[in-house]
């Protein structure tokens, strides 16, 4: 990102967050990391998402909002997730693709069992009913043939 680009970003950042009200920050707080959400800042300042991500005075102000908000109690404590995250860069989790195939897998295999389970219900029933037929056919000493 350029310098130029980048001051660009920054006033836009230090625009919106003159305009905002205190109740306007509640409605974009993300509430699993009591940390505010970046994709509404994004969508509302026009700062992009690398902007927010690795412009050092865009990342610094937004510390500073954010912090700022949490000593008026505009802003939660942070949560255990929020101070993972912001902790450090996150791992990759090379296993993540193999859980999601995993999960839709089990999913299809549970809807293809109760279906399973169903037809094995009417079998059942229709078995029982032709064994009562075939029980009174032998007690009347008629066979079919």
């Amino acid at each position: 990102m350029s310098q130029e680009k980048g001051e660009r970003y920054f006033e836009m950042f230090k625009t919106w967050e003159a305009t905002m009200s205190d109740d306007d920050f509640t409605d974009i707080i993300y509430p699993s990391t009591g940390k505010l959400n970046r994709g509404q800042i994004k969508k509302l300042s026009g700062v992009s998402d690398e902007a927010i991500k690795r412009n050092s005075k865009v990342k610094e102000a937004l510390d500073d909002l954010e912090s700022r908000l949490r000593k008026k109690g505009i802003l939660p404590p942070l949560s255990e997730a929020g101070k993972k995250a912001k902790s450090g860069p996150k791992k990759y989790d090379n296993t993540a693709n193999r859980r999601v195939l995993d999960s839709k897998r089990v999913t299809a295999l549970e809807a293809e069992n109760i279906e399973l389970k169903a037809k094995v219900k009417a079998l059942e029933g229709k078995l029982a009913r032709f064994g009562e037929l075939s029980e009174v056919l032998s007690e009347m000493g008629m066979m079919p043939r």
